[in-house]
This record gives structure tokens, sequence and C-alpha cells, in this order.
């Protein structure tokens, strides 16, 4: 045990990324991208904090403690059917965490009911161990529900949005 104890945080170990976070702070640093193999993060400085950017082309590797968010999953396979019959895709949490709808109190959401989206709209922010996580639609079509209310908490794979793809 001792020498587990001694042994370095590698470079997704939580204490680092709160390392290079505060680094950036002092710093002014907009943005820090750091590769290890095949994991990758890349955090990005906004006007609410720092970002956590999901790194599409990198999987995701199971950790004790993850920090690289996995791109938002979403049910194609089976498809929500609402009382209307058409077939919605589901963007769901990928981690859980709390529920922003827009990147600041005084800005406006990123997305609201019947607005269009594309594959690299961002939906949401998803903040999790005081990181947080930009959602993309990764879809296209028309956003037909809303399912979470503002800064709620929500779990791993927990539905967030519907969006009609004929729309």
């Amino acid at each position: 045990m001792a020498d587990e104890a001694n042994k370095a945080p590698g470079p997704f170990d939580v204490r680092t990324v709160r390392a290079l976070v505060a680094l950036m702070s002092q710093h002014e640093l907009g943005e820090i991208d750091l590769r290890d193999g095949t994991q990758r993060i890349r955090l990005r400085r906004t006007l609410g904090g720092v970002v956590a950017m999901p790194a599409p082309a990198a999987p995701a590797v199971p950790t004790v403690n993850p920090v690289t968010p996995a791109s938002p999953a979403r049910s194609e396979t089976a498809p929500s059917q609402p009382a209307s019959g058409k077939k919605l895709i589901e963007i769901k949490s990928p981690t859980p965490g709390t529920y922003y709808s827009s990147a600041s109190p005084d800005a406006p959401p990123f997305v609201k009911v019947g607005a269009k989206v594309a594959p690299s709209t961002v939906v949401c922010l998803i903040e999790a161990m005081k990181i947080f996580n930009e959602i993309n639609a990764d879809c296209s079509g028309t956003i037909a529900e809303i399912l979470v209310e503002n800064q709620q908490a929500v779990e791993y794979n927990q539905v967030l949005f519907r969006v009609d793809p004929t729309g």
C-alpha cells in the first residue's frame, strides 16, 4: 500500500486536473490539450470557468476517477415514440452531474423547444467534479422536448432532450 501512496499521479488524475485548472487561472491560459496514449483531455476556459471538452477521436477509457467525458449517448436503435407517432432521437447525459441550460445565469439557454440542432450544436452543460462538460446534440433535427430543469441533478444515461430528426 505504501508504494501506491508514493506513486506519481497520472495525467488524468483528479489532483492533476485541479492543478491544471489552477495554472490556467493563475497564468490566464485559455486552453490546455493533453494526450496520454489513447486518452485525451482538453480544458478550455469560458466566461463561467473551465470546460472539459470531449475528444471524439479518442475512446473513453474507464478509470477509478473518470475525467475525460464520453460523447453524449443517444438511442437510435430504440427511439422514443410520442403520441404523435414520430420517432425521436434521445440525447442522454454522458455523466452524472448538474445540468445547466446556459453558459451563465444571465445568458440565454443553448436551445429551446423548436430550435434546430446539428451534430456539433451545444445543447447544455453538465458539471461533474467542478468541470463543465459541453454536451453536443450529435444528431440533426429540431428539439421536441427538454426533459430536465436548469440546475437539476442528472444521472448517467438520463434522457435530457428528444430531437425530431424530420423537423
